[in-house]
């Protein structure tokens, strides 16, 4: 029976929707050899394959929502875990009742849903936890049907809380990824978050909320595009007397285990060697009173040898490096070639060029000025100053003059 209850099975056939996504499987846990899972909190999550995910809701029963998303898993034949709040429970019986008549799980989420579980006294969060069990229990009535799972509002966990829920053999669900579906956001973003994260992780426990319009109107858009990428939805379910745990590994347990075949990409970790011997190295003798005397900076910048202090004899200077040795010569016969001095000669060819250039430019704009009038002038006598400054032996041209006076050279 129990070789049967392990084995992955595919999905039944689904009453009027033949290519419905179903349930794969039932993963029978025992909760009290895995008490917290969820990789978003904790480093175990559920033992799943690749391409599994098990559907979570919290916060539920609220009608018509809850009785929506029930209708919406029912004609696609999933099964799912809902956490529920006590209070909800005491409000709609009756919605309770429905999931366990569809076969889903059910867990709780404390009594009224406090968001200070992580910081109230030990003894109040143990009270949400009893009263929310309690609500749910009555709600369910003798027929039973709570299982031992439990979801922290809002993931806010305390070690406190966590040791209790562990000594009542209550097993603590976080999530791998949630959908954000508490948000004030869109349907359609509902269904890409939540689906960008499956990806991401390649599989996992989702993380939704059956009160929510959004998560409704997503979650029809999740299941299909589920079934398109080849996911596969997981239903767990505690173990009990008459139904024994799905035989697993521990290394399934977590998220990605390390393969052994594939290798780390990662440094080792560096061990903590143990020293045979732990004598010292000697210290250096304690500095003798005038220390003052022989620093090195003063001997290096004074002109005179330094005096040590108390009057003392005068300390010789000493260089702050030791003096280099002399290099010897290899082949002293080898000598480099020296320039020619005419390398650095230069021809006076090109000042002659560049002069008579000059020129002929000063006397084109002779002409110009002579009919552009003082726009021309000073033109000109810009252009005159420039060549006295770089050509030896121009002689200026007179600034009083300028429209009759011819250029004139040495």
């Amino acid at each position: 029976m129990a070789a049967v209850i392990a084995a992955p099975a595919l999905a039944v056939d689904c009453p009027g929707n033949p290519g419905a996504l179903g349930t794969s499987r039932t993963l029978v846990v025992d909760p009290k050899e895995h008490p917290r899972i969820g990789t978003m909190q904790y480093e175990e999550t559920l033992p799943l394959q690749d391409h599994e995910v098990v559907l979570t809701f919290d916060d539920g029963p609220l009608p018509p929502h809850s009785t929506k998303v029930l209708d919406i898993l029912a004609s696609q034949c999933v099964k799912a875990t809902f956490f529920i709040i006590g209070r909800m429970a005491r409000s709609f019986p009756e919605d309770v009742r429905q999931l366990r008549v569809a076969g889903h799980s059910i867990g709780t989420h404390t009594q009224n849903h406090p968001l200070s579980m992580n910081r109230m006294p030990v003894e109040r969060a143990r009270q949400e936890i009893d009263e929310g069990i309690a609500a749910t229990k009555a709600a369910l009535g003798e027929a039973g049907g709570l299982a031992p799972f439990f979801r922290i509002p809002g993931l806010l966990r305390a070690d406190a809380v966590e040791n209790y829920l562990a000594s009542q053999g209550i097993q603590i669900w976080s999530a791998d990824f949630p959908a954000d579906d508490w948000h004030h956001i869109s349907a359609a973003r509902v269904h890409e978050i939540a689906m960008r994260r499956l990806e991401a992780k390649g599989k996992g426990i989702l993380l939704l909320h059956d009160i929510q319009g959004r998560t409704v109107a997503a979650l029809p858009k999740i299941l299909q595009d589920l079934k398109t990428r080849g996911y596969r939805v997981v239903h767990v379910v505690p173990a009990t007397p008459d139904r024994p745990k799905t035989p697993t590994e521990p290394r399934e347990w977590q998220l990605h285990p390390v393969s052994e075949t594939v290798a780390i990409a990662r440094w080792p970790k560096i061990p903590r060697f143990v020293f045979a011997s732990t004598e010292t190295l000697p210290a250096p003798a304690a500095p003798d009173p005038d220390w003052r005397a022989t620093m090195l900076p003063l001997q290096k910048f004074s002109a005179r040898p330094a005096r040590s202090l108390r009057g003392a004899a005068p300390v010789p200077s000493r260089p702050l490096w030791p003096a280099p040795s002399p290099l010897l010569a290899a082949n002293a016969s080898i000598a480099l070639p020296v320039p020619a001095p005419s390398v650095f000669e230069f021809k006076e060819k090109a000042s002659s060029v560049l002069q008579h250039a000059v020129i002929q430019s000063l006397r084109h704009a002779e002409v110009r000025g002579a009919r552009n009038g003082a726009a021309a002038a000073g033109k000109l006598r810009s252009t005159n100053r420039i060549a006295s400054r770089r050509i030896p032996g121009r002689v200026p041209v007179a600034d009083h003059s300028l429209k009759h006076a011819p250029v004139t050279e040495r």
